[in-house]
């Protein structure tokens, strides 16, 4: 099966249960390359924390494959340049939990992911092709991010009256 891209971006609001709704761009293309076997809306959204930026990753299974391959590429290269095994590759890779989406898109943030990117009552989407990413906006506002990035977590913001 051929994987469609996550493109499009948008901000939900995060309940008192942590439930927050998948901006519908991104939802088709999850529920695309991640189908229910029953054929009905919703499925399986993997919820982890990026490698590299304080925000979350979201991902399909298949993708799932993908971090785990680019682990251990990076797991050989260490071993050959060091000749010892680095365990740390495959725990950052793997640490992601899978949760249910409902058919309009809506899951429930796992509490360690939503504290480690410090997503408090907004969580901004933002599409990057093999994954989505799930920001604070205060945080992505801090961080160093392409201004684009920035000029659309203002712009959602404005739109629902969020204040930064």
């Amino acid at each position: 099966m051929d994987r469609i891209d996550y493109q499009g971006d948008g901000i939900g609001l995060v309940d008192d249960k942590c439930r927050v709704a998948i901006p519908s761009s991104l939802r088709a293309a999850l529920a695309t390359n991640s189908p229910r076997a029953d054929g009905k809306d919703g499925g399986t959204v993997i919820i982890g924390v990026h490698e590299s930026s304080p925000c979350l990753i979201a991902y399909d299974e298949g993708y799932r494959t993908v971090l785990k391959d680019r682990a251990a590429l990076r797991e050989a290269a260490y071993m050959a340049e060091h000749g010892a095994h680095n365990p740390n590759f495959r725990r950052e890779a793997s640490q992601g939990e899978p949760v249910p989406f409902d058919g309009s898109g809506r899951f429930i943030m796992p509490a360690f992911p939503k504290f480690h990117a410090n997503i408090d009552t907004n969580a901004f989407f933002y599409g990057t092709f093999d994954c989505f990413e799930i920001w604070d906006p205060k945080t992505l506002l801090e961080s160093n991010v392409a201004e684009v990035m920035k000029s659309c977590v203002r712009f959602h913001c404005k739109q629902k009256g969020i204040v930064l």
